[in-house]
């Protein structure tokens, strides 16, 4: 067995990013930019008020009081046409281009006016500094100025800034093709009739989930009997994908048929079990030129090894940094025995302590079977293999199971 970084590692490592292409700026969010998203436009495109108030020239208000002329109005999409001259100010509103000689604004509250029309006195009770109140052209962004770099996941916010700098469309990798193949005489849908010996199968509807969330598309190839020819026949429908995810037929049973099915067509593997609890009996190759992830069949354990292993592939294959395992700094709820020599991913509770410090309990069972324990866990703990017995209060590594995980 190889340890899970070595396996993440080896899977990453024959993994590139996928090619690029072009969509509308409306279709770009969850997306990963492909190219360095540059802007077409200055922003503000030329000096703008920040407030409502006056504009004015510096050294007119320099003492005050001041009594200024009324000579126009500014307001967003109606620039004043005239030029700026001594003595005097114009109307100016949030947004609105700064008149012509005009190198300030006083805002509404530090003014007192007899009136709005040209010609009527604006009397001015505080100074304003050159550049008061004043988004000088460009201020934002320049012409040419690099705004999203590539390999970043489009956010809301990134849309919006990209739409500032007159960007219709964007270039971003291609969204990865994951082929999802569950295998076993067990399994049925959801909403089938279940037989005697028969279960609901989860993990493909989980993992194609967790698919979605880190950027990707399922191909849903369905469930393959325990039958050599059902599975080959299920994973054809792979061609195509960038990458196929087989769920059981990992292990070392009679009825483990993917290595079997899968040979003919030239299935190569890197490597076969991981020293981890969940998720052991996990491989590693490629079928033809399609990589292969064989998780186990055991739904915790094939979630797991998608948290572990799948999403960061995701990642490589948008050319998106990230997607790797944020483990943090927690302190213990509960005690622990020793551990084994498998790296063990414990399913916990979480809570933040009085003291700011974040508190995890791992739960008493752990069996990889035990989707409902999984749903409602807060965090994962990991342990080194061999790692000594702990008492509560001492300090782990934990992941926590929300937000920025793809909806994990």
């Amino acid at each position: 067995m190889i340890s899970v970084v070595e396996a993440r590692d080896r899977i990453l490592a024959e993994l590139a990013p996928l090619p690029w292409e072009t969509v509308a700026l409306s279709a770009g969010h969850g997306r990963v930019l492909a190219r360095d998203a540059a802007a077409r436009v200055m922003q503000p495109p030329a000096a703008v008020s920040a407030m409502d108030g006056y504009a004015v020239r510096a050294v007119d208000v320099a003492a005050v009081p001041a009594r200024l002329k009324l000579v126009g109005m500014s307001r967003a999409g109606e620039a004043f046409a005239g030029r700026l001259g001594p003595g005097q100010a114009v109307r100016i509103f949030t947004g609105a281009v700064l008149p012509e000689g005009a190198d300030a604004v006083v805002i509404q509250e530090d003014t007192e006016a007899e009136g709005q029309q040209p010609g009527a006195i604006v009397s001015v009770r505080e100074a304003a500094a050159r550049g008061r109140h004043v988004r000088e052209a460009g201020f934002d962004f320049q012409v040419g100025q690099v705004g999203i770099a590539a390999g970043r996941a489009l956010t809301a916010r990134d849309i919006g800034l990209a739409a500032a700098m007159n960007l219709p469309w964007l270039e971003v990798r291609r969204r990865p093709r994951i082929g999802v193949l569950a295998t076993g005489d067990e399994i049925v849908r959801p909403g089938e009739p279940i037989g005697p010996s028969q279960i609901v199968s989860s993990n493909a509807l989980a993992l194609a989930a967790l698919i979605r969330g880190s950027g990707g598309e399922t191909v849903d190839l369905g469930i393959a009997r325990d039958r050599v020819a059902s599975v080959a026949e299920h994973a054809a429908g792979a061609r195509g994908c960038d990458l196929l995810v087989t769920l059981g037929g990992a292990s070392v049973g009679e009825h483990d048929l993917v290595r079997e099915a899968l040979a003919p067509r030239g299935l190569k593997l890197d490597f076969w079990q991981v020293a981890m609890r969940p998720g052991k009996p996990l491989m590693f190759g490629r079928v033809g030129d399609i990589p292969l992830l064989g998780f186990p069949g055991n739904p915790v354990a094939s979630l797991v090894c998608g948290l572990l292993f799948l999403r960061p592939a995701l990642f490589r294959l948008q050319g998106c940094e990230g997607g790797l395992p944020d483990f943090r700094p927690a302190l213990l709820g509960r005690d622990l025995p020793a551990n084994d020599r498998r790296e063990d991913y414990m399913r916990a509770s979480a809570a933040w302590r009085a003291d700011g410090q974040w508190e995890v309990s791992p739960f008493e069972r752990q069996d990889s079977s035990n989707l409902l324990r999984l749903a409602r866990a807060d965090a994962l703990v990991v342990r080194a293999p061999h790692a000594p017995a702990l008492t509560a209060g001492r300090p782990v590594q934990a992941l926590a199971l929300s937000g920025t995980l793809g909806g994990f």
